[in-house]
């Protein structure tokens, strides 16, 4: 065989390695989803709708989803793209006391706040240079 055939094949090989190897990693996410969907599970749709899990009908492949008091939608089980894990804000949470009191300050004295308005006025210097075209100017 010559040599080129030899890389088309394989080329063909990592191809079909890879998709094998995908499809497995995709499957076990799956499974790894449908293991953490249980009943008061917080949830986000593929839509990007957020809710509670009320029920699971697994015949059907339903799922009653609480999105707010009182409010129950039916959803199809697999418009489900993630459970959302409760974020936790640890109390290990150390402050570095070296900042000083003037951290968040602008750096160069005069400078507005941002959203703060400036009332810049050109000295006469400034306004002479100011009708030369510059960078981006039509």
């Amino acid at each position: 065989m010559d040599p080129l055939t030899l890389v088309m094949l394989a080329v063909l090989a990592l191809l079909v390695f890879f998709m094998f190897r995908n499809g497995r990693k995709r499957q076990k996410d799956t499974l790894a989803l449908q293991s953490k969907m249980v009943a008061g599970a917080d949830v986000m749709t593929n839509f990007g709708l957020y809710g509670t899990i009320v029920s699971i009908d697994e015949e059907e492949n339903k799922v009653a989803l609480e999105i707010a008091p009182g409010t129950v939608v039916q959803i199809h089980r697999q418009t489900i793209a993630r459970v959302v894990e409760p974020t936790v804000v640890g109390d290990d949470v150390v402050l570095d006391e070296t900042v000083g009191d003037d951290a968040g300050t602008p750096s160069v004295l005069g400078e507005p706040d941002f959203g703060q308005r400036n009332d810049f006025k050109p000295t006469a210097g400034q306004a002479e240079n100011d009708t030369e075209p510059k960078k981006g100017d039509a």
